[in-house]
């Protein structure tokens, strides 16, 4: 038969079903000036007006381009990766993402010969793309069904109505950066952004100190650390998580295009007049991004020394020493054992208009009015190090360090702390006596460390049993001896509460207490770290002078009710 239009050539898939008598070349051509006319792809239109069938299509087009069928009904569409291409570009090209494998994104297509509308999402998603063919009546009702399942999942996620996310506003911490990076402003009604505020606001209500975001490959895990322990308090659809992601990584100025690298950020979060800052760590995982957000509240600096546990002994030399004009005051601890408040805490109390105090930090966790903060930044060269000497020619009177790292840090904090200075800071070991050892071996001489330390405290945080339900337990003299009571504390009488659970706690706790280990620099103690002693001497030493470890710190917090032996054994027991 002759074409009807001399200067048309027909190609690809229409050329293949003419070629196999599927249709005739007049036919062929009406339907794709019908298809163009209307905008829709060449395959839909041919099966909707039924000029092809489905399974003839996928049959001829398989045999010409050496792809096989595959069957849609077979197909779980939780594992249907929609959310990494989106609605407008598979409504667009008329196309189903079914799963990412590697680098590679495997789309299913009607028409193999769609090879613009595989380059739009290879360049959208940042993957290579490859064809699944199927049949074109199954691709149409399974793209219906993932889209409408997508959209049931994210509806279901406002069915919360609380009245107290309309008053929230959550910002960048960067200054004059607005909500959303310039999105639409009906942006603030959607789903998962009253979603992600609500999640926020609940961690803040219950106390909770961090928020994780997990995506694995079927579901979307969301936890919050409350007094210490990850509890997992949500569970979105897995379709979701790159919302949520995209969502959050706006609002903290970061970049939502980057998803190989980690990224860090901030936002802040106000209700009322109270405002509370989060730290926002982003890291890709096998399914997606997992993020982890820091709740700063800056009221946990203001606490006063009275509310973080001392023993009025310990009290008192940790404000003695916080009294010196010069010399080394060094908390010690793993994360999350509150040396940061700790920190804060003693920067308050000598915080004075007559003084200057200076910090670096790896970030500034809190702001403090009257103090200089410098958030170190490596990859711009402002490390501890530096940020120390900029601080020695800048007239300091205390300097604090968010941790020593390494020897050159500790080189110049000793000799600060030598030449007239204040410097507090931080380390990672498990008690007092370590961290002098783990100070030799950094490379710092023996007779600077002797000479510059004034006071060494090693923390942990427990969590406090709820006042409301705790219940006091019997246990036996035997087993009071083998966790560490003495006999003398046995023969006083020692009463020992457990916990219970009631609807004002969380599993028999609400909040935490600090146990600590607050050891001072004695003249005999200076002498053993002249000599290069143990940590096992020094300990020998510690005791000799009546400090508490840890662990009997942590066993005085159990005969005062405030805590469990469970509790003691699970900070302090190695």
């Amino acid at each position: 038969m002759a074409n009807a239009n001399p200067a048309f050539v027909l190609t690809g898939l229409a050329r293949k079903l003419v070629d196999e008598g599927l249709l005739d070349e007049v036919a062929a051509e009406k339907a794709i000036a019908d298809a163009t006319a209307n905008k829709v792809p060449l395959v839909s239109h041919l099966v909707e007006k039924e000029l092809v069938s489905a399974k003839a299509i996928a049959v001829a087009a398989s045999a010409d381009f050496g792809i096989p069928v595959f069957d849609l009904e077979a197909l779980d569409l939780e594992m249907a990766a929609t959310r990494l291409v989106g609605e407008k570009l598979i409504r667009k090209h008329h196309s189903l993402p079914l799963y990412k494998r590697g680098q590679r994104l495997y789309v299913a297509v009607s028409d193999p010969t769609n090879f613009q509308g595989l380059d739009e999402i290879k360049f959208n998603v940042g993957l290579s793309t490859e064809a699944i063919l199927v049949e074109e009546d199954k691709l149409a009702r399974t793209i219906e069904k993932a889209l409408e399942q997508e959209e049931e999942e994210i509806s279901g996620l406002d069915d919360f109505g609380d009245d107290d996310l309309d008053d929230l506003e959550l910002t960048s911490d960067e200054e004059d950066s607005t909500e959303d990076g310039g999105a639409d402003s009906d942006v603030d009604d959607a789903p998962v952004v009253r979603y992600v505020n609500k999640l926020l606001l609940d961690a803040i209500n219950k106390g909770a100190s961090d928020l994780h975001f997990e995506p694995y490959e079927k579901r979307y895990r969301i936890r919050f650390r409350i007094d210490g322990i990850l509890k997992e308090t949500a569970s979105a659809p897995i379709s979701m998580a790159r919302k949520i992601a995209a969502r959050i990584k706006v609002v903290s100025a970061l970049d939502i295009s980057e998803k190989r690298v980690p990224q860090d950020g901030r936002m802040k979060l106000k209700f009322g007049k109270r405002a509370i800052d989060f730290r926002v760590s982003t890291c890709p995982m096998l399914f997606g991004e997992k993020i982890v957000m820091r709740i700063l509240d800056p009221s946990s600096a203001q606490l006063g020394i009275e509310m973080l546990g001392y023993e009025p002994d310990q009290r008192a030399i940790f404000e003695e020493n916080l009294a010196k004009p010069y010399g080394m005051l060094l908390i010690t601890g793993p994360t999350g054992s509150g040396k940061t408040v700790s920190l804060y805490t003693g920067i308050n109390i000598i915080n004075t208009p007559d003084i200057n105090i200076s910090t670096a930090e790896d970030p500034a966790e809190i702001v403090l009015e009257g103090v200089n903060q410098v958030n170190v930044n490596v990859k711009q060269g402002l490390t501890f190090a530096s940020a120390l000497k900029s601080f020695l020619r800048q007239d300091p009177d205390v300097i604090l360090i968010g941790e020593i790292r390494d020897l050159e840090t500790g080189e110049i904090a000793i000799k600060a702390a030598q030449t007239g200075h204040m410097v507090m800071a931080t380390l990672h070991t498990n008690d007092a006596p370590q961290t002098v050892t783990r100070l030799l071996n950094m490379g710092i001489p023996s007779y600077n460390i002797a000479s510059a330390l004034n006071l060494i405290i090693a923390q942990r945080l427990t969590r406090r049993l709820c006042k409301h339900c705790k219940k006091k337990i019997d246990i036996p003299e035997p087993a009071l001896r083998e966790e560490g009571f003495t006999d003398e504390q046995i023969k006083e009488g020692i009463t020992i509460y457990g916990a219970v659970g009631c609807d004002q706690c969380t599993e028999g706790y609400k909040g935490r207490a600090g146990i600590y280990q607050v050891m001072p620099i004695s003249e005999e103690m200076a002498k053993l770290i002249m000599s290069e002693a143990t940590a096992l001497d020094l300990a020998a030493q510690a005791a000799k002078e009546g400090i508490n470890d840890l662990r009997q710190s942590g066993l005085l917090k159990v005969m005062q009710g405030i805590t469990t032996l469970d509790e003691v054994n699970r900070v302090t027991k190695e």
